[in-house]
């Protein structure tokens, strides 16, 4: 008796160590780290296609993780090009995240506004406003992100160039760019190539490439490319005339930047002051505010206010903002 005791002991250890083991592996086969790596590089590889009429041949980028909400939001008017737009952000965020978080920010802009008692155009002005700043905070994301990926570009571009002088060919050159390159220009090259080894072309997964980085040097690239393999010529030299063209005008635009940085602080403190004193004043003295909007000539004197203001706006950010 007390043997049997002990072996349905021991085989009920087991069953647990079992059990939890299983488990285990199912949670990590699935929501496992290695998983949630391998399921973000598919969507994001989804989420660059440029083509619409083609056979996917990777899962499709999630709008949430709802099916219900995801359904949903599939109904919204240009929700893909949303999506490719945090996609290009590098945020890990998909478009249930940032509607709701669109949504936070638009009621905390109009209870501030009550709060405040400003009109009610004035609150809901200030609750757009306040909705925009998640828009606002992407494509800040996106520009520096595109930005970075512009100055790694040439040295990713020389060392193509000399893996393809080395016999390499261009896929396995495009590895080399995706293992050792510096993020975030390793990623996408990375990308392009595991599109290639799950069966798409090498122009579709160049264009892919292009759509998911919008950038006028990796076009010039991409185009490059595709202009050798049907005509020909020395792919590793015509790499290295490209990237000798993108440093000289990233050395330009370097210029341009130190030349006009007085311009670009003006235009900055000129464009904040008004609406930081706006608000000072607001909580300091509301009865001096209120004359704004409370007074009929008031409420006409900061109309004419905001249209120059915005006119102003506009003239300083286009007369200091140059493309190279």
């Amino acid at each position: 008796m007390d043997t049997l005791y002990y072996v349905l002991i021991v085989l009920g250890f087991v069953a647990l160590v079992l059990f939890i083991e299983g488990a285990y592996l199912y949670w990590n086969s699935y929501r496992g780290p290695e998983a949630k790596r391998i399921e973000r590089r598919l969507q994001a590889m989804s989420a660059g296609t440029h083509g619409g009429g083609e056979v996917s041949l990777v899962k499709q980028r999630l709008l949430s993780e709802e099916p219900a909400l995801a359904r949903l939001l599939m109904r919204m008017p240009r929700v893909h090009e949303m999506d490719r737009l945090l996609l290009q952000s590098g945020l890990p965020w998909n478009i249930a995240r940032f509607t709701g978080l669109t949504l936070i920010a638009l009621v905390v802009g109009l209870l501030f506004g009550f709060i405040m008692k400003f009109p009610l155009l004035a609150t809901l002005v200030l609750g757009v406003a306040f909705a925009a700043v998640p828009l606002l905070y992407v494509y800040n994301c996106k520009e520096k992100r595109l930005e970075k990926i512009e100055q790694q570009l040439p040295d990713a571009l020389d060392m193509m160039s000399r893996a393809m002088r080395a016999g390499h060919a261009f896929p396995g050159a495009l590895q080399m760019v995706g293992d050792e390159s510096p993020q975030p220009i390793s990623t996408e090259f990375r990308l392009a190539f595991d599109e290639i080894n799950y069966g798409i072309s090498l122009q579709d997964a160049l264009l892919n490439l292009a759509t998911r980085v919008p950038s006028t040097d990796l076009r010039y690239f991409v185009i490059a490319v595709l202009i050798q393999r049907e005509t020909g010529g020395n792919l590793s030299e015509v790499l290295g005339n490209i990237s000798k063209l993108i440093r000289e005008r990233l050395k330009l635009l370097a210029t341009i930047k130190v030349l006009s940085a007085e311009g670009r602080l003006s235009a900055w403190i000129l464009t904040i002051l008004p609406f930081a004193l706006a608000v000072v004043i607001s909580i300091l003295n509301p009865k001096l505010m209120s004359v704004l909007w409370t007074d009929e000539m008031g409420r006409k004197l900061m109309a004419f206010a905001v249209v120059m203001m915005v006119v102003g706006i506009i003239w300083m950010w286009r007369m200091i903002k140059i493309r190279v």
